[in-house]
């Protein structure tokens, strides 16, 4: 990414005024507007003609129970750090109200975007979000040697959650990421829900699940600004709205079917419900873009 965009970083980094360390103070990040633009023309220049939505009827009608007071999620598949781009701009470009849904977006990002790399960090600002630990990166720490980062951690996701409250009553939509991090090809674990989705679903009133077809931006080794582009036609599609308190009791019925015991296993069956509903809807709307 660093040599087709190279000449954005120095641009980019001038104008961030994201912070590399995240606390319990700034875990809401606003959109620095001057740096949209930027991933805007990335995005631009990367599809191909064809590129759009489906299903704009549907994110529409998730927007209006927003406007009336509702909380709202929008779940999509993760392929790569331009997947927020890639559903923002296109919304835009989709007419109707695809552009005030496009500004109404605050995505939950993990601290990996803020503290692991500031040029990241500066990109990623381009974006309302809402800053997280998420649990893979918990799992990670030891109780007795990390003690104190648990703690910041922990600190950090309480703030986040009341960030969250505080925002999803307000006519915006809560847009995360259901597995957790970017599907790396030869790692099913990638592409699995992570339980937390479970109690996101238990406190929203609405949401409309994503799958994206068409890939510009692929993971390579190393840090993220090694990432490779490349053009591709891609389509954003939209699942009809889905309200949230049937769909999580229809699953966890069926998870006491199966036995299922209450606790993370019940939790980590909604996720895997999520995802599944994602694969679905991805392979459906992959024959549709490769046929049209």
């Amino acid at each position: 990414m660093m040599t087709e965009f190279g000449s954005f970083v120095g641009e980019v980094s001038r104008l961030s005024r994201s912070s590399t360390i995240i606390n319990e103070e700034n875990v809401y990040q606003e959109a620095n507007e001057d740096i949209r633009p930027f991933l805007d023309k990335m995005v631009e220049t990367l599809i191909l003609p064809g590129s759009g939505v489906n299903g704009l009827e549907n994110i529409e009608e998730l927007y209006r129970h927003a406007m009336n007071g509702k909380a709202c999620l929008l779940l999509p598949e993760h392929y790569s750090n331009m997947d927020l781009s890639l559903v923002t701009y296109l919304l835009e470009k989709a007419g109707g109200k695809g552009e005030e849904i496009s500004q109404s977006i605050i995505a939950i990002a993990g601290m990996k975007l803020s503290e692991d790399n500031p040029v990241v960090s500066a990109f990623a600002s381009a974006y309302s979000r809402i800053v997280i630990c998420p649990s893979r990166s918990l799992q990670s720490l030891d109780a007795e040697k990390d003690r104190a980062e648990i703690l910041r951690v922990n600190a950090i996701n309480r703030s986040a959650m009341k960030a969250v409250i505080r925002a999803k009553y307000k006519g915006h939509l809560i847009l995360i990421f259901p597995s957790g991090t970017r599907y790396r090809p030869g790692d099913p674990s990638t592409k699995r829900g992570v339980r937390e989705i479970d109690s996101y679903i238990r406190s929203f009133d609405y949401m409309c699940l994503a799958s994206i077809n068409g890939q510009v931006l692929h993971i390579r080794p190393g840090n993220m600004m090694d990432d490779e582009v490349s053009n591709d036609k891609v389509r954003v599609s939209f699942s009809p709205v889905i309200p949230c308190g049937e769909f999580r009791d229809r699953i966890r019925s069926d998870a006491e079917a199966r036995g299922i015991p209450d606790g993370d296993a019940k939790k980590q069956f909604v996720a895997d419900a999520i995802m599944e509903e994602l694969e679905k809807m991805h392979v459906l709307n992959e024959e549709k873009r490769q046929n049209s």
